[in-house]
């Protein structure tokens, strides 16, 4: 499969046409960003270990009945995908407080949540990516219904409890995640995007030493250390 013109690019994969209309070129960048790209750098190999991570988590969801857009891996940093409309709502999932959760709703950080709670962003830079509750999905037709929405609940619930019991055994906390999703030529919904320590929050069950994004934001060390770390536990 061979590269064609640029499709789209963002802040973390630019995406292209390949000879074939229904699939795409997904390459994963070195670019770093946090705050809606407020703080912005590069780590070079960043996008080769996120491609990695994320084609292995993806084949692991595959196995255990999750449809995704992931068709293979093509090198080190190129991944052969089907081409999905993204539907513009992201899916994140929590089960420890951090971040947002505690400067919103005052939750102590570190709590672990009684159950894994799932939210709806509007996948919108311009405005910030602002929360949303199920009738703001439906009033901006983000979704064709409200079923759409209860299976994105679904999907995210039963991704985070596949995930979650794959890094216990690495000795990892999955503290919460971020997940898109895209329908097909078929009308399916599937994952899409990617799974990374870009879009994760993983702290090391032994220690609470942080080994995602938050190394960048927080200025912690070294991102492809912290990275390297978590491509090594995905591959025991």
């Amino acid at each position: 499969m061979i590269k064609q013109e640029l499709l789209h690019e963002g802040k973390a994969k630019v995406l292209y046409k390949t000879q074939d209309k229904n699939l795409l070129i997904s390459e994963f960048k070195d670019d770093l960003t946090a705050g809606n790209a407020a703080k912005k750098g590069n780590e070079k190999g960043k996008g080769i270990l996120n491609c990695k991570i994320s084609t292995q988590l993806f084949e692991l969801l595959e196995k255990h009945g999750i449809k995704t857009h992931l068709v293979k891996m093509l090198n080190d940093n190129h991944q052969l995908i089907k081409k999905v409309d993204i539907i513009m709502i992201e899916v994140v999932v929590r089960n420890i407080a951090t971040g947002s959760l505690t400067k919103r709703l005052g939750v102590e950080d570190g709590t672990v949540l009684p159950f894994a709670l799932v939210e709806f962003y509007y996948k919108e830079d311009a405005l910030n990516d602002p929360i949303l509750n199920d009738e703001h999905c439906i009033m901006m037709d983000l979704v064709k219904s409200e079923s759409d929405l209860k299976e994105l609940k679904r999907l995210g619930r039963e991704i985070n409890s596949i995930l979650k019991m794959f890094f216990v055994k690495r000795r990892l906390n999955l503290v919460d995640f971020k997940v898109e999703f895209g329908v097909d030529n078929r009308g399916n919904i599937l994952l899409a995007d990617e799974i990374s320590p870009d879009s994760c929050r993983f702290w090391d069950m032994d220690t609470n030493e942080k080994l995602d994004k938050d190394v960048f934001r927080q200025n912690l060390g070294n991102v492809k250390v912290a990275y390297q770390e978590i491509l090594n536990r995905v591959l025991k």
